[in-house]
C-alpha cells in the first residue's frame, strides 16, 4: 500500500472504523486545519494524543471524513468526524500554523463478524450503553449491533482506560482479544 499525507487531529480519545466522534474545534490552527481538509488539501487523522513523545500522538491513527458541523453559541466550530481506514503514522511534522501533517500507512481494518455465543452479551451491554448516553448514540444513523468488529471497536472509544492500553488491543489482527477483554470486563461487574 501506498502512504497517503493526512492532517493530524490529535484528541485524548481513541476514534477507530466505524466511529463518531463529535470535537469542538477552537485554536486557530485547528480551524485551518479543517478549512484545509475540507477544502481537499489533505485527508484527515484522528490520532491519540501521546505526552512526552518525538510524534505528538501515537503511530496507531484512524482516517476520518467530517460528516457534519455546526457553529456553537460561542462561536467554535463542532465537527462530527466518522473513522474509515487504519493507519500507522510514520513521521509527522508541524506546520508554522501549529497544525500536525503525517505521513501514514494504510493498515488493514478489522473483518466484519457475527457475534455469537456468550458474546451476545457484549453487544446487549453495548445496547444498554447507548440508551444510557443517548448524546453518543445520536452521532449514529443506524448501529451495527450484530458486527464484533463494530461492537469491539464502540467499547473501545467509551472505555474509561489509559490511550496506550486501548492501543495494545487496537493493534491486534482482529477484535477477538478486545471481545474477550471486554466480555471479562462485564463479567467482574455483573452476575452474567
Amino acid at each position: 500500500m501506498q502512504t497517503k499525507e493526512v492532517a493530524l487531529l490529535i484528541q485524548d480519545a481513541v476514534l477507530l472504523p466505524g466511529g463518531r466522534l463529535e470535537i469542538r474545534v477552537v485554536s486557530p490552527s485547528d480551524l485551518v486545519m479543517v478549512a484545509d481538509v475540507l477544502k481537499s488539501y489533505y485527508g484527515l487523522a484522528f490520532a491519540p494524543l501521546k505526552v512526552n513523545s518525538e510524534l505528538p500522538c501515537y503511530i496507531a491513527a484512524t482516517q476520518c471524513n467530517i460528516i457534519d458541523f455546526n457553529q456553537l453559541g460561542d462561536d467554535s466550530l463542532s465537527i462530527v468526524v466518522e473513522g474509515t481506514q487504519r493507519l500507522k503514522i510514520l513521521s509527522a511534522a508541524q506546520k508554522r500554523d501549529g497544525c500536525w501533517i503525517a505521513r501514514a500507512l494504510p493498515c488493514a481494518n478489522w473483518c466484519h463478524e457475527p457475534i455469537a455465543g456468550e458474546f451476545e452479551i457484549i453487544s446487549a451491554a453495548l445496547e444498554q450503553f447507548y440508551q444510557v448516553n443517548p448524546d453518543l448514540l445520536e452521532l449514529y444513523s443506524q448501529t451495527h449491533l450484530e458486527d464484533a468488529a463494530w461492537v469491539s471497536q464502540r467499547w473501545l472509544e467509551v472505555l474509561p482506560m489509559y490511550n496506550r492500553d486501548k492501543l495494545i488491543l487496537v493493534e491486534q489482527p482482529n477484535c477477538h482479544k478486545t471481545m474477550d477483554f471486554v466480555l471479562q470486563l462485564l463479567k467482574s461487574h455483573v452476575d452474567v
